[in-house]
């Protein structure tokens, strides 16, 4: 059961239901009649951005966290009411009758004659003693908690492009220089001596003869092959940049009422 003495335990605490994580509790509303806790918003979505109500009848606290009857669905899609000040009788009927408890009605016919539950200042539950008197609610010790919203900045990871590796066939011209060889004819003549009369008297002495000799000459010849000349592979490099985001985030302030002769500032 929540009261008044872990109500600063339950602020901030892990909000879990029964699938698990809900969100942060972020703030306590108590009865204006009764001054015991009545409902809580839990921080939900992107960076705990929105905040929805849920009752505390059934929640109980336990290693630090709140732990509620209610899934997640059932909580982000609860009525959605202003979170600061107090909830007015109709808006704590529309809760009332979302979750299914019983005290919708009630809180319904007391529209115009009454307030309804009241943000709590959490500094109540702290164990002083009562030595002072909250206008707004039950007593209190002396002292007042301030508090205040912090942005909680992240990152997410999206797709932000495509890169691909396309091949394709173009044809160039290629020139290449080769040398190339032929033969060619030559006539030589040599006088008749000792050395070479027998060949020379070998054949008849006055006749018609033909000699020939064939020539050869290289050509250019061209061959095609296909050979691997290199690997291109897709590679990723992470670069980090830096962004500027900005929001809006809420702040108490304090303010001292009185006069002069009431006043000492002590630091």
């Amino acid at each position: 059961m929540i009261t008044e003495q872990n109500i600063s335990t339950v602020i901030g605490s892990t909000a879990v239901g029964p699938e698990g994580k809900l969100g942060t509790v972020g703030e306590v509303y108590l009865d204006d009649q009764t001054g015991r806790p009545e409902w809580a918003t839990v921080r939900t979505g992107l960076f705990g951005t929105k905040e929805a109500f849920v009752p505390l009848a059934d929640a109980t606290l336990s290693g630090g966290e709140l732990r509620l009857p209610y899934d997640k669905d059932k909580v982000k899609n609860s009525p959605h009411h202003d979170v600061e000040g107090h909830l007015s009788p109709s808006e704590e009927a529309d809760l009332y009758r979302y979750y299914g408890l019983g005290g919708g009605q009630q809180v319904a016919d007391a529209v115009g004659t009454a307030r309804g539950p009241e943000l709590v200042d959490t500094d109540r539950s702290n164990a002083h003693g009562t030595v002072g008197h909250d206008t707004s609610g039950p007593t209190t010790d002396k002292a007042m908690t301030r508090s205040e919203e912090r942005l909680a900045v992240g990152t997410q990871r999206v797709e932000s492009g495509v890169a691909r590796l396309r091949k394709y066939v173009v044809t160039e011209n290629v020139t290449e220089t080769v040398p190339v060889s032929r033969e060619e004819v030559r006539v030589e003549r040599e006088p008749i001596t000792d050395a070479n009369i027998g060949n020379a008297m070998d054949g008849p002495a006055i006749s018609e003869e033909e000699h020939e000799v064939v020539l050869h000459a290289e050509r250019p010849v061209v061959a095609k092959e296909a050979v691997p000349v290199e690997r291109v592979r897709l590679d990723v490099d992470t670069v980090t940049d830096t962004e500027t985001v900005s929001d809006t985030v809420r702040k108490e302030q304090i303010e001292f009422d009185g006069d002069d002769t009431t006043r000492r500032t002590t630091r």
